[in-house]
């Protein structure tokens, strides 16, 4: 038995913050406390009830906010998470090859290969 150790990506674990309550740092130095809506592909975040505390200005609230995943420093997570949880990925199945049969290989054996369609021949 051989365990294999899988690398979670940072937007999948991201990804399962849903429904937290999280601080995150933009670049320019503003600080957004919310609770996380959803957070897609390319980081962009999506939250709710958030406060936005610009530098040396004083916050203004917003119902619904969405953060652009390139502005972003830091993300400060709440002590209560429960981290080794979130950590395991539990998509394994998509790192493991199929099993092929006989038959399939050689169904791939024989299929052509090149680029696009023959020309013809003369």
């Amino acid at each position: 038995f051989f365990l294999k150790l899988f690398k979670m990506k940072l937007v999948k674990f991201l990804q399962k913050l849903t429904k937290e309550q999280v601080t995150i740092e933009l670049k320019n130095g503003t600080v957004i406390q919310g609770t996380v809506v959803g957070v897609d592909a390319t980081m962009n975040c999506h939250l709710r009830k958030a406060k936005v505390t610009l530098r040396g200005k004083t916050p203004k609230s917003f119902a619904i906010l969405s953060v652009r995943g390139s502005t972003m420093r830091a993300w400060l997570l709440p002590e209560s998470l429960n981290l080794d949880a979130l950590l395991v990925d539990t998509d394994i199945e998509k790192y493991t090859k199929p099993e092929i049969t006989p038959q399939q290989q050689s169904q791939q054996a024989m299929r052509a290969r090149g680029r696009g369609r023959g020309r013809g021949r003369r």
